[in-house]
């Protein structure tokens, strides 16, 4: 008998080669991978183990923290917060495209023969305190970070060592900047540590190799992809990868399912860790534990499949820029926003900063992230283990988005909670109305909003429902700001479907 490590794969449209009995096998397909069997497109696990094959890894059940997060952190850092121009893709655009804009920049301000690489000494994150990064992101309200490993210039933020003379230990800070921000992540008790990793490299010449062989060699994948992967995954154990750089190469190339495989059935983080749907082409919005589908993806209705909203604060860059300006920058209130409408529709959100090259995080990033902690410790309840509702969006008035008490929607549940999230406070009327309960009225029990501990007056319509708000002054006086949330409580018996 054929030892496991002996046994491969064999995946052909109408001859496979099946190591079992050594001999050819005339069937649709016949898989022998590690222990596991396929036939046609039915996969088996043996021992309950994923197979490299998108059908059984997107079979596995989404982690449940990931989902009752709801709210996270990106942070973009790297070489590129020196230069601080543009954005994250300033050595591309400088190097690749010639852009006149970054060009004149150079020109202007270095001396010529000034290479993107000598910036790297004055990546300096004198500045950078894990700690206070951490404290910050637990006053956001947040509930996962996910840093930068590595951006598209191949710069890593660990001691990696496949990347030799650049990484933070051995050029720039001279430090494990995510071994540290890991242990202050994790020594919250209150935050959940993942990273970023972009699969390609603009200027790697084994990539650029692999890329002008039309992909058919993987000498970046096995030199440079895979060891790194494991090495964070091992050294670090991240809860969240999130991975980029990937729209060049076919998943093939990547060898992206055989990772999942590993990644699922092996590693120390196989029951806890998530990942995105940024695995080659062919995978956006197609394949991992949760979909990111574009940058900022926000469809504004009802998703099938787990997503992630991926928005960063300043609009025109995710790495610091220095010529930012006030207007460039999401307020509180479209920041509150995004989150209602993205929970509403079952999307996570990851919030991004760009901190600066000596390791500061500028105040207006603090300031909208202390604001959303603010908001988010008054409405929580309506985010946190929320799921989506029937209604996503009201039928009268659209800026009221809905969420629901996971559980609450038990067929033997006593009452079931619904939250209707204000986004645009009725200054003209004092009241909202809400036309997703127009069938429904004799099955409210009460209706209050949260930081507010009297019960509102409302009172049934011929299309729905009206809902008094407290008195303005009242709401000012509580600080309730940039979005009211009213907790709708029902009697049981509440039709799923409305």
């Amino acid at each position: 008998m054929l030892n496991r490590a002996s046994l491969f794969a064999c995946d052909f449209a109408k001859v496979a080669y099946c190591p079992v009995k050594m001999r050819l096998v005339r069937t649709s397909v016949c898989l022998f991978v590690w222990g596991f069997i396929c036939w046609g497109a039915q996969c088996t696990a043996v021992d309950g183990k994923y197979v490299p094959t998108w059908e059984s890894l997107d079979s596995r059940p989404l982690p449940k923290w990931y989902d009752d997060a709801k709210v996270g952190i990106f942070i973009h850092w790297g070489v590129y917060a020196v230069p601080s121009y543009g954005s994250e893709w300033f050595w591309i655009n400088w190097k690749g495209s010639n852009a006149t804009e970054y060009v004149q920049f150079m020109n202007n301000n270095y001396k010529p023969g000034f290479t993107y690489q000598d910036f790297a000494s004055d990546f300096t994150a004198e500045l950078f305190n894990a700690t206070e990064w951490a404290d910050l992101f637990v006053r956001s309200g947040a509930r996962y970070v996910v840093l930068t490993s590595k951006h598209h210039e191949g710069y890593t933020l660990w001691p990696s060592k496949h990347t030799f003379g650049w990484n933070s230990m051995d050029v720039g800070p001279h430090r494990d900047i995510v071994g540290e921000l890991a242990g202050a992540v994790r020594a919250t008790g209150q935050l959940t540590f993942g990273v970023y990793y972009s699969l390609f490299e603009w200027f790697n010449r084994l990539y650029t190799h692999d890329r002008d062989l039309a992909f058919l060699h993987r000498e970046y994948v096995d030199g440079k992809v895979w060891p790194e992967l494991k090495e964070l995954i091992n050294n670090y154990r991240p809860e969240v990868l999130w991975s980029d750089g990937d729209w060049e190469a076919p998943d093939g190339y990547w060898k992206a399912r055989e990772f999942f495989t590993w990644l699922y059935n092996d590693s120390p983080v196989r029951d806890t860790i998530v990942t995105n749907d940024r695995w080659g082409m062919g995978t956006l919005c197609l394949h991992g534990d949760f979909h990111t589908c574009s940058d900022r993806y926000n469809p504004g209705v009802l998703q099938k499949h787990k997503w992630e909203n991926a928005m960063t604060i300043d609009r025109k860059s995710w790495g610091h820029r220095a010529n930012a300006r006030l207007e460039d920058f999401v307020t509180t209130d479209e920041l509150i926003g995004e989150i209602a409408t993205t929970v509403s529709c079952g999307g996570n959100i990851l919030i991004n900063v760009g901190p600066t090259k000596a390791g500061t995080i500028d105040p207006i990033f603090a300031e909208r992230l202390v604001d959303m902690g603010r908001w988010l410790k008054v409405n929580g309840d309506a985010i946190y283990k929320s799921q989506p509702w029937d209604y996503q969006n009201d039928t009268l008035t659209g800026s009221v988005w809905y969420t629901t008490a996971k559980g609450s929607s038990r067929r033997d549940s006593s009452f079931r909670t619904i939250y209707a999230i204000v986004l645009d406070y009725p200054y003209k009327t004092n009241s909202v109305r809400l036309g997703a309960f127009s069938n429904q009225v004799t099955k409210i029990v009460q209706i209050t909003m949260l930081g507010f501990n009297t019960t509102l007056k409302w009172k049934p319509t011929d299309d729905g429902i009206l809902v008094e708000f407290p008195s303005k002054n009242e709401i000012d006086r509580l600080k309730l700001h940039h979005a009211w949330t009213l907790k709708i409580t029902l009697s049981s018996r509440w039709p799923l479907n409305g």
